[in-house]
């Protein structure tokens, strides 16, 4: 048995179940304390029938959307930087000193010669606290999306220290995408706890979902505008954002705070 999916399959059964409204009013209020979660952009907790519902809350103060290429997520950004080649292939920085494979991660989703003159990569880690929706980071075009089956490893940084490759040993979609100055990745790690992954432009891809199979999907004119939204996670993951050189040009902090939003590039 795969402890991390039947585990993840538990909690999301009981984050979807709707308790009395007092109680269920008190347990979303632990939850916000808990994590500390600035609920200021969202709805009063008591407006929330479920965790589910809490984990997954929409916006209801419009954001600021700076200009050129922007944050698809909320989170912390734990590794950024360019890819580097060994044995010619691109391996990109989890953490510090911990490296995965851009092949493995993206699978069947890309072409050789698109990786050809380097790459680019944010990893965005979203913990239990952060807002848990994502979104179109430009005008773009979605190309394909691959479903890679795996595991459901958590995906903190004490288990991307301990779990050599992690983000390609678990589950995840990865789409392919276009804008102007060329094509980009954005890759949506599953993790333990993490029940589904949603997207809204093709309701067919289903995670954790007992799938024996990876595929992918091709799209012809799926076109999306800068900030639409793109899906969700229930509950905290990570997104890897991997670009040809040229998409994106300003400099991160590793270990920083960003939001949905805010600039990447120019």
């Amino acid at each position: 048995m795969n402890f991390s999916r039947e585990s993840s399959k538990l909690f999301g059964l009981i984050a979807k179940f709707k308790f009395p409204k007092l109680i269920q009013k008190k347990i979303n209020q632990l939850y916000v304390s808990y994590f500390k979660i600035d609920m200021s952009e969202f709805d009063y907790v008591c407006e929330y029938k479920s965790l589910n519902e809490l984990f997954t809350r929409t916006i209801k103060i419009p954001r600021t959307i700076e200009k050129g290429f922007i944050s698809p997520s909320d989170g912390k950004i734990l590794q950024c930087g360019s890819t580097f080649l060994a044995d010619e292939e691109h391996f990109a920085f989890s953490i510090k000193g911990h490296t995965y494979s851009v092949v493995e991660l993206l699978k069947d989703n890309f072409k050789s010669h698109e990786l050809k003159k380097g790459l680019d990569y944010i990893n965005i880690y979203l913990s239990p606290r952060d807002y848990h929706r994502y979104h179109s980071p430009c005008d773009m075009q979605i190309l394909s999306a691959t479903y890679t089956r795996g595991l459901l490893y958590s995906v903190n940084e004490k288990h991307l220290k301990s779990i050599g490759n992690l983000y390609t040993k678990n589950e995840r979609v990865s789409l392919k995408c276009q804008n102007e100055k060329g094509i980009f990745w954005l890759v949506f790690i599953g993790a333990q706890n993490v029940g589904k992954m949603r997207f809204n432009f093709d309701d067919s891809i289903r995670t954790n979902a007992k799938l024996s199979y990876s595929f992918t999907k091709e799209y012809e004119n799926l076109k999306l505008k800068k900030a639409e939204e793109l899906g969700y996670f229930e509950l905290g993951s990570t997104i890897v954002l991997i670009a040809q050189k040229g998409i994106w040009n300003k400099k991160l902090e590793i270990g920083q705070k960003i939001k949905f939003g805010e600039s990447i590039s120019d």
